[in-house]
């Protein structure tokens, strides 16, 4: 996805303008929820909030006012406004624009009871963000034109100039900037930016996406060879056609391998909210049996649900069986050391 999702601004759900003479008790969001509205700063796949703002809409009474864009660009805004956001909660499609947020003070501690629905590894080890759901980097690739014995092994390997004009990459998209920061913490800075310039060179202007969508439909349509993408992209446009219309497959990383990352969505509450009960029930719910179980079946989404026990119902790899990369989560960063090297290889 672009620096997340799209950039554009969707509101979803009831929104029914709540008089502020009655915010004092409802806005806590006890008992039914009464008419309490949240705001939620969306940077996930809208197929994915839809149903989850629907399910907790349903069980609380709680209305919840959606409004999607990138996550960088939310980051930003919620810095400059502080204590006058609008948000409520966020939901972001990678750890590193929450890490951000935290880095500032600007998120509340999430409820313990929260926390403990997700492995720990999984949330921001102060508390203030919790893991929602998972999804891992592969290569995707049409055998028509490479064949998988062909694929590059590791990350590095995409650099060589054998893969010139058959490689395609979506440097823009926030699940890019977590591979960069593998590869940093791998490598260092000085070898991560030859090997930026290295893929800037093999996939050229006309392999360079805008996003992960866009280099899964190329690769099937046989437009490029093969491209660096997230697993649940290929699974998404592999049950929008049909298996019989889909001419790509993915292959994995060599195990562990620095371009082998497990990227994680999370959600936070804001430190600033006036909904700060509401709030905390939206992300429980996200974290409970009722919302996992949406990740979990969802036929649009194809994430690995991370909380309450529950696994994916979809037929992809199973969870325990990835082998990605073993950074953890802080050391993924805020992404700013990523877009710094983006920009110093001309990719953004």
């Amino acid at each position: 996805m672009p620096l997340v999702p799209t950039s554009r601004w969707l509101i979803l759900g009831a929104l029914v303008a709540t008089a502020i003479a009655g915010c004092g008790s409802s806005s806590s969001g006890s008992g039914s929820g009464g008419h309490v509205t949240i705001t939620l700063y969306n940077g996930q796949h809208q197929q994915t909030t839809d149903a989850l703002v629907a399910g907790f809409e349903k069980q609380t009474g709680i209305n919840v006012a959606v409004r999607s864009d990138d996550e960088d660009v939310f980051d930003n805004e919620i810095q400059t406004e502080g204590s006058r956001s609008k948000a409520d909660v966020i939901y972001t499609e990678n750890t590193p624009a929450l890490q951000f947020l935290q880095e500032r003070n600007l998120l509340a501690p999430i409820d313990a009871s929260t926390l403990a629905d997700v492995p720990s590894r999984f949330n921001s080890a102060k508390g203030d963000w919790v893991g929602i759901s998972a999804r891992v980097s592969v290569l995707d690739y049409n055998p028509a034109l490479i064949s998988a014995s062909q694929l590059p092994k590791t990350a590095m390997a995409m650099a060589d100039p054998q893969y010139a004009g058959k490689l395609a990459i979506a440097p823009g998209e926030t699940d890019f900037q977590p591979i960069v920061t593998s590869m940093i913490n791998r490598y260092g800075t000085a070898a991560t930016k030859t090997w930026l310039e290295g893929l800037k060179a093999n996939a050229g202007s006309s392999h360079t996406y805008p996003d992960n969508e866009t280099i899964a439909s190329q690769v099937s349509r046989g437009q490029v060879a093969f491209g660096l993408i997230n697993q649940y992209y290929w699974y998404r446009l592999n049950a929008e056609v049909g298996a019989s219309n889909d001419h790509s497959r993915i292959a994995y990383f060599a195990p562990h391998d620095p371009g082998y990352v497990l990227d994680v969505s999370g959600a936070a509450v804001l430190a600033s909210s006036q909904h700060q009960s509401a709030a905390q029930r939206f992300v429980a719910y996200l974290t409970s049996k009722a919302g996992q179980d949406i990740i979990a079946r969802s036929s649009s989404s194809f994430e690995y649900p991370l909380g309450s026990g529950v696994t994916t119902a979809q037929p992809e790899t199973p969870f325990s069986q990835l082998q990605p990369n073993p950074i953890d989560l802080e050391q993924l960063g805020d992404g700013r050391a990523a877009v710094a090297l983006l920009k110093q290889a001309q990719l953004l």
